[in-house]
């Protein structure tokens, strides 16, 4: 039976993040004043999600699920625990397009460009215009 864990990355663990992300994820960079949450399977990082702090808001970015672990269900199970544990009401995602429905399904409305806030504004203009396909969205928490 495989073990399931989630939790906070250790700062110690992050050159094994980066290296997963490199390999895996190259646009996505680990940086040490991110918030980096952790689903492991069997002892062995899984998937990754990552928060930036911009102002006095929240990005969640550079979601991974390791491609060997793809198919499982492990992104929907690392989604549920954020949504237990960590999303907060106007903590934002830039999703690709085509993951629009899976954010969906876990809290995340989408919203017009207009109605983000100045400094995500200006960053998700800065990632449409650099030709990124990419639906602003924000979570609502359901209670």
């Amino acid at each position: 039976m495989d073990t399931l864990n989630f939790g906070v990355l250790d700062p110690i663990k992050l050159p094994i993040v980066k290296k997963l992300y490199k390999a895996h994820y190259p646009a996505g960079k680990p940086k040490s004043d991110e918030r980096i949450l952790t689903l492991s399977k069997n002892h062995a990082v899984a998937a990754i999600v990552r928060f930036r702090t911009i102002e006095q808001y929240r990005l969640m970015t550079g979601m991974l699920v390791i491609p060997e672990h793809r198919g499982l269900g492990l992104g929907h199970q690392l989604m549920q625990y954020l949504q237990s544990n960590e999303l907060q009401s106007d903590d934002f995602c830039f999703a690709l397009a085509h993951l629009e429905d899976f954010y969906h399904q876990h809290g995340f409305e989408v919203i017009a460009e207009e109605a983000l806030p100045g400094p995500l504004k200006q960053l998700f203009s800065r990632y449409i215009h650099g030709g990124k396909s990419l639906v602003a969205m924000c979570y609502i928490d359901p209670s």
